[in-house]
């Protein structure tokens, strides 16, 4: 059996801007695919029924919901980002960070040199760590 296993973001008509901002954080960063919706089909007009982006080697999808749902994006599911140097995590944090929620300041918790779990602004979890 061959199969792929591709991180999915349901966003609540902000999927491209956040993917834009994701994509401009990291130095691979890359919008692969954008489908958006169209004025005679279900949905809202231009909104993302489909896109595809990668940051730091993995490719991720996304879309926008036109459907309002009593749930969105909790911190049991986030995404992990190792990084090299410690400047380069601080300004992930800061741009990640900004009109989000720290869940744990950045700091030494004893398994890596720096780490910190954000929400951002988009109530996207990441979790940032310098091993």
């Amino acid at each position: 059996m061959s199969a792929t296993v591709t991180p999915f973001l349901m966003f609540q008509g902000n999927a491209e801007e956040a993917m834009r901002l994701y994509v401009s954080l990291f130095p691979d960063g890359k919008i692969h695919q954008i489908v958006r919706r169209n004025p005679t089909g279900a949905g809202s007009a231009g909104s993302i029924a489909r896109a595809s982006f990668s940051i730091g080697g993995q490719s991720i999808l996304c879309s926008d919901s036109d459907v309002q749902h009593e749930f969105t994006f909790t911190p049991s599911s986030s995404l992990f980002v190792n990084f090299d140097g410690e400047d380069e995590l601080r300004r992930v944090l800061a741009a990640l960070s900004a009109g989000g929620s720290v869940l744990m300041e950045l700091d030494n918790y004893g398994f890596s040199r720096k780490f910190a779990w954000i929400n951002d602004g988009f109530g996207v979890s990441w979790q940032l760590n310098l091993p």
